[in-house]
This record gives structure tokens, C-alpha cells and sequence, in this order.
């Protein structure tokens, strides 16, 4: 390991140590520091998003707008980590919720903001100190982070972006310093760090992939489950962890759903990430739209029809696509990470839930139907961290966010975000 990089997790340890003895209402005070730097320069991050990873300009600038809003979220909400007492025989029972220390968080490039501050705040604000690794195609956003957070005030070192290898990040795992680790990213990403993480007995909070459903039963809107079909599926040129991937059509309302939503689907053209008016940009790096296209081939080879054909218009921009799926092909359990669907018709509700539930992945669900009682059936059967109703999936800040099975563990977002690096220290005796 370099000396500069265990410098600065002695660094970030000294200042934890500080930071975890300042009072929860000080430590949410930085955060309106930091909201007001944001909104202040949301140009020209968002600016720094576009260049790093191709995002539209437009919803790059959103993407920071959202961050302030999280910081907002966190600097007015109570505090949830006070001392609990709890009635026993003893003249002192009390239960302390304490930070873990240095907390290390390995970020992907899909949201180069978001994704770190929606780990970083509310661990910070737990009273522990953050290192990054970002995405190697991010690193003018991670430095832009870590100036922002400074500039709001924070202490020098409590919020630090390391420029490391895969290796390296490895190695750092296993430093002394290192209390914690949040990843976002890939499942095969996520069980090579829980292993590392396992093997030196250190917390894991596990973000991972997602091959959610959107489904579309046969009482749904058709012409509003289309249009965010296609939002679900083609945000961020399809590079997003709860996007729709698998649209799951009952047959009675098929043939009528599919028009509409290739209507839909048609108006996001692939343009100039730098224009205003573009809804639709290019993918992140070149490696991903070759795996992504290798993926459309090999769906096709298994049996997959095309609908809309996925095509290559440069190196990084692709004009999106739909298969219609048949049963048993291999690409079904994979992840879609770009602008390509894929459509499954089914006989009945049951069908449905089974074909949706036939996944290794447990993200963020959707379902469509006018129904209430079919709808809250599904929301409670259907396997994943979230489910949404007659609308695309969206994060929201006050509310949890978490996978099942080979989408990852943990928490993020609300309140409960707070208590992920956190220990419950019992106090108990007599005077």
C-alpha cells in the first residue's frame, strides 16, 4: 500500500475521532453548507457529469439538484440516534448508537454525484469519515466532490477521494482504519468485496444490479404504463440499476401495449449529451455498448425476436432496441446495462408474478393494473427491495432503498440509512 494513501487514512481516522464528538445538530448544519454549494454551481458539476460519462446535460444538472435536495433531507430531519433508555432493575440501562470510524465507499460512474452522496451524507452524519474510490472514468467528479465538501466546511480529511486501482481497493479493505464498505456496482463487483470484507470481519452495504420487471396486466392504462416503459427502460441511455429491463405483457392486452409503447420508445433518439434538448445521450465508455450489443447477439442466437433491432450508430451511441423474449433464454437472468428491452407475454396474473419472481436479481419492481387489491398482491409477493405501482421506479430520499438476493443488502436513503454504520453499545450497572 502507498504511504500517501495510509497517510490519509491516518488523516480521515485523526479527524474522526474529532468529528464523532460533535453533536448530531452540528454535524446537520455542514449539510446546509453543502446544499447551498450545489445548487450554487449545478452548472457546472452537472457540466463535469456530462464530460465524465455522457449523461445529458440536463439531467446531469438534475442529478445535482437531487443531491441538494438529499442534503436538505438530512440537515432538518430529528435525530434519530439518541440514547435510548430502556426499564430494567439496573440504575443505569441505556442503549448508544456509536460510528464505526473510517467508512470506504466504491462508486460506479452512472451517477457520479448522486451514488456518492447518497452513501456519503447520512454516513457522515452517523459521525464517521468517508474515503472514495470512484469510477476511473469519474475522477473529476470524485475531486469535485471532495472540493465541495471542504468548501461547506467540513474538516480537512473527514471526506477524502482517493485515486486507487482495483487492487489497491483490495489492500485497503483490509487496512485497520477501514471500519466499513459501501459498494454500488455489479454483482460479481459485490461478492468480491464481501468476501475481502468477510475475511476481515468489516460491514458490507451492498448495492448491486438489478433485472427488474415491468408489468403490464390486462387491466392497466395502457397508454400511461407505455410511456413510462419507455422512461423506465431508456433513463440514463438504460445505464441505471432499477430500470425496467424485463417487460412482462399479459396477453389479452399485448398487441394494443406493444404499439404504444414502440411509439414511446421511438422518441428517445440518441443526440448530443451537451444539448439541452437531448432526453437521450450516449453510453458511458466504449467496452460497455461492445458487451451490451455482444449480449443482443447472444439473446438472438438463443431465440430472442427483434422488435426495434438494437443499432450501432458510433463506438458509444446506440439506436435502442426490443426483443421479445422466449423462454429459457440465457440473456433473460442477465443485466441489460444500455438502452435494450426485453418484452415477455404471459396468460395470467399468476404467470406473471411467477415469470417476474424467476429472476436472480431483487431491485426495484413496477406494476400496472387499476386494480388495488391485485396490485397490493403483487407489491407483497413480488421479490425485490421495492415495488412500484402505476408508476416507473424512482428513489426517494425519505424512503429506504435495498435489494433481495443477488441485488445486494443493506440500506440507503432515510433514516434508517443512518444506522448502517452504526453500533448499538449497551451501558447498564449501578451507582
Amino acid at each position: 500500500m502507498k504511504s500517501e494513501i495510509i497517510q490519509s487514512l491516518h488523516f480521515a481516522q485523526t479527524q474522526f475521532k474529532k468529528w464523532r464528538l460533535i453533536s448530531f445538530e452540528e454535524r446537520q448544519s455542514y449539510f446546509l453548507a453543502l446544499e447551498k454549494i450545489l445548487l450554487t454551481e449545478k452548472e457546472n458539476l452537472g457540466l463535469l457529469i456530462t464530460q465524465d460519462m455522457n449523461k445529458p446535460i440536463s439531467q446531469s444538472i438534475a442529478e445535482i439538484e437531487k443531491c441538494a435536495g438529499l442534503c436538505r433531507y438530512y440537515a432538518e430531519i430529528t435525530n434519530p440516534l439518541t440514547v435510548e433508555l430502556v426499564e430494567t432493575s439496573w440504575d443505569i440501562s441505556e442503549v448508544h448508537h456509536e460510528p464505526l470510524g473510517v467508512i470506504l465507499g466504491v462508486m460506479p460512474w452512472n451517477y457520479p454525484f448522486w451514488q456518492v452522496l447518497r452513501f456519503a451524507v447520512p454516513t457522515l452524519l452517523a459521525g464517521n469519515a468517508v474515503v472514495l474510490k470512484h469510477a476511473s472514468n469519474c475522477l473529476n467528479s470524485g475531486d469535485a466532490i471532495e472540493r465541495i465538501f471542504n468548501e461547506a466546511g467540513f474538516p480537512l480529511g473527514l471526506f477524502q477521494h482517493l485515486h486507487l486501482s482495483h487492487s489497491e481497493v483490495e489492500e485497503l479493505i483490509e487496512q485497520p482504519e477501514i471500519r466499513g464498505i459501501s459498494l454500488t456496482g455489479s454483482d460479481a463487483a459485490g461478492r468480491k468485496i464481501a468476501q475481502i470484507a468477510g475475511k476481515n470481519l468489516k460491514k458490507c452495504v451492498l448495492e448491486l444490479g438489478g433485472n427488474d420487471a415491468f408489468i403490464v396486466l390486462s387491466d392497466a392504462d395502457l397508454d400511461k404504463a407505455a410511456e413510462a416503459g419507455a422512461i423506465a427502460r431508456l433513463q440514463n441511455c438504460g445505464q441505471t440499476c432499477v430500470a425496467g429491463k424485463r417487460f412482462i405483457i399479459h396477453q389479452d392486452v399485448y398487441q394494443i401495449f406493444i404499439e404504444k409503447f414502440i411509439d414511446a420508445y421511438k422518441k428517445f433518439q440518441p443526440k448530443d449529451p451537451m444539448l439541452q434538448e437531448t432526453i437521450l445521450g450516449y453510453m458511458s465508455r466504449e467496452d460497455l455498448a461492445v458487451d451490451l450489443v455482444s449480449q443482443y447477439k447472444k439473446a438472438i442466437e438463443h431465440g430472442a425476436e427483434i422488435i426495434l433491432p438494437l443499432e450501432v450508430l458510433s463506438p458509444i451511441s446506440l439506436q435502442p432496441g426490443l426483443l421479445k423474449m422466449n423462454v429459457g433464454n440465457p440473456i433473460l437472468d442477465e443485466e441489460l446495462f444500455g438502452p435494450l428491452g426485453m418484452v415477455l407475454v404471459v396468460a395470467s396474473d399468476e404467470e406473471a408474478l411467477q415469470v417476474a419472481n424467476t429472476t436472480s436479481f431483487g431491485l426495484a419492481n413496477a406494476v400496472f393494473t387499476q386494480n388495488k387489491d391485485k396490485a397490493m398482491y403483487f407489491a407483497h409477493h413480488l421479490e425485490s427491495g421495492s415495488v412500484a405501482i402505476n408508476q416507473l421506479f424512482k428513489s426517494d430520499v425519505r424512503l429506504p432503498f435495498s435489494g433481495r438476493k443477488n441485488s445486494g443488502y443493506g440500506v440507503e436513503l432515510s433514516v434508517k440509512a443512518l444506522f448502517e454504520f452504526t453500533a448499538p453499545k449497551t451501558i447498564v450497572g449501578n451507582w
